[in-house]
This record gives structure tokens, sequence and C-alpha cells, in this order.
């Protein structure tokens, strides 16, 4: 059976997994609804508020633990219970944590958004641990793991010496999207660059055959109308050309007949 309650974030698993994001979120709504002290032990709020507190933390709970803890009223009490039951995470955390964030490379990633999320999620777990990365340690650690394909993007956001990683994440998700809006056009361009109209190839198909069809019958001009065929004297021929008329010495060798008659 689940939970249909509407749920302001995820419930606190039975196996503790997300125990440390739960804790985080419990105590920042606890706060807005002016009842965080209610978790404290030997606390001074009345009963109204230390029961919304009490109800709030039930209701965030998986079904297996508000079972378990169906008989604790008192939200300090529960609030501890918990802790000492779950908080042990915090050791086996640290180490794997660590493990993460050394193995965490920007490269490895095909969006921004997909990096900064593992980026940051294993920042909550240092920190968490009590490691804390600072802004640097934020930068150097996408600053180095970029491709080297991408070495000088990676020099370029280093010249504007950026002083905090959420304004690293801005100039990457702007450099993202020009990249793929490039990309996009370079695509369109290129698709469009081979597409040949059906009326340039029937042009095209039609030019090759008269040119062929132009060179065969001037290669038999050539042999027919040679000087072999042309030895007599009562033989005669004459231009059908208005460029070969010319009777000057040299004008018939400089023009090209297109027809030639023979008498």
């Amino acid at each position: 059976m689940t939970n249909i309650a509407k749920l302001e974030f995820l419930a606190l698993k039975s196996s503790g997994d997300n125990y440390m994001p739960w804790t985080a979120n419990t105590k920042r709504h606890l706060k807005s609804m002016g009842v965080l002290e209610a978790i404290n032990e030997n606390n001074t709020l009345d009963d109204h508020n230390r029961a919304k507190a009490d109800v709030f933390i039930h209701k965030h709970i998986d079904e297996i633990l508000q079972l378990e803890y169906f008989n604790h009223d008192n939200p300090s009490v529960l609030w501890k219970e918990l802790k000492s039951r779950f908080d042990h995470q915090r050791d086996s955390l640290l180490p794997t944590a660590r493990v993460k964030w050394n193995s965490l490379w920007f490269q490895d990633f095909k969006k921004v958004n997909d990096y900064i999320y593992a980026l940051l999620n294993i920042c909550s777990r240092l920190e968490y641990c009590g490691q804390i990365m600072s802004e640097a340690d934020k930068l150097e650690k996408t600053y180095s793991t970029f491709h080297a394909s991408n070495i000088i993007l990676q020099q370029q956001l280093r010249l504007q010496n950026f002083q905090t990683y959420s304004d690293l994440n801005t100039n990457l998700i702007i450099a993202e999207q020009n990249n793929e809006l490039l990309m996009k056009n370079h695509q369109a361009r290129s698709t469009g660059s081979l597409a040949i109209p059906e009326a340039n190839i029937a042009y095209n198909n039609d030019h090759k055959n008269f040119r062929r069809k132009w060179e065969q019958g001037r290669g038999r001009g050539r042999n027919y109308f040679s000087k072999a065929h042309f030895s007599g004297r009562n033989h005669s021929f004459k231009w059908n050309n208005n460029r070969g008329r010319g009777h000057g010495r040299g004008s018939g060798r400089s023009q090209k007949a297109n027809n030639y008659h023979a008498n």
C-alpha cells in the first residue's frame, strides 16, 4: 500500500538511503511552519505546535516506518530515534563521496546540466559528512576535466576569472546552446546543398547527350572532308556559316564550319 497523501518531498525510506536530504528538507519545512524547535529535546512549544510537527514528520516517512513508530507522538523523541537509526551512514557516505568526486570528469557527460547535477549531488554529500567543497574546488574540478578537444574553450573560461561556480555554469550552458544551434544550421545547410532538383538533372542529361552527338558529328566531318577525299580539281565546297564568308588570307583557317556541301 502506497502513501497517497500529497508530499512536499520524498518520504524517508525504511532503508535510510535518502536520510541525508530528508533531514534537510524536513528541517526547512518545519522552520517555515514555525515549529522547528519541536525536534529539540526539552523544547517549550505548546501541544498544538508539537502536534503539527509530529503530523508532518509521520507524513514524510514511508509506510513501514509509520507502522514501526506509530505510537511515537512526541516529535523530539521520533527525531532522535530516526537519527540514531540512520545517522551512522555519515561514516560510510564520506569515502564513497570522495571516490565519486575523484572520478568525476566533465568530459564524461553529454549535457552540461547532467554534469552540474552530479557535481552538486556529490558536494552535498561531502558537506553532509563535514567536508565542504569551496567555489575554487568546483571551478578547478570542471576546468581540469575538460576534453582535450575543448582546450580553447577551457582557456577562454579561465581568462574570465569566475569567482562562483554558478557563473561558470551559466557560461557553459550558453556555450552548449550555441554549439547545438551551430550544428543544426550546419546540418540544414548540408542537406540543402545535396538536394538537386529534377529539372536540373534533366537539363544536365540533355546537355551531355547533345555534347556527345556534336562531338561525334565533328569527328565524322574531319574524317570525311579530309584531303584524301578532295584531291580532284572538280570538287569544291563552301561555308554555310556567316563567319566563314571572308575571302581574306587565312580567314578560312580561323573559322569553323557547321555544315559542308560537296559538289
